[in-house]
């Protein structure tokens, strides 16, 4: 089965359906891309995927230890490079509020957040600069 549909619309428009929910997406081409930057761009969400998957992998196994990582934040900075034009480095703030975490349980957050299948998957070349903050 297939994940989604995409249907360019023009003027470097998108629109992806994601097909088991239906949920769509709209992108579009960056300003400096000679879009209008009216959406999030397709590398825009590549970072957003390494983000999400991060927090979603961390909330998965804190679960198990009766952990929620309700009012958690992200903050998340992509770079691009040329000649290539590519992502050269994405930066993402973890925010996690402390609670009773114990260092140890700190190291495993870290621990799991960087080896999310995203991270695993983007290319070696580029740079993941993931700082985590509990606070």
């Amino acid at each position: 089965m297939n994940t989604a549909e995409v249907i360019y619309l023009g003027e470097f428009r998108c629109e992806s359906t994601h097909l088991q929910s239906g949920s769509k997406i709209i992108t579009d081409a960056p300003t400096d891309n000679f879009g209008k930057g009216e959406a999030f761009s397709p590398t825009d969400l590549v970072a957003m995927s390494l983000a999400s998957c991060l927090i979603t992998s961390v909330a998965i196994q804190t679960r198990l230890i009766g952990y929620n990582l309700i009012d958690s934040k992200l903050t998340v900075n992509k770079h691009m490079s040329s000649n290539p034009r590519r992502i050269s480095k994405i930066e993402i703030n973890i925010f996690i509020p402390k609670r009773n975490l114990t260092p140890e349980d700190e190291e495993k957050i870290i621990e799991i957040g960087l080896s999310c299948p995203v991270a695993k998957s983007l290319h070696p070349d580029l740079i993941q600069d993931i700082n985590f903050q509990f606070v």
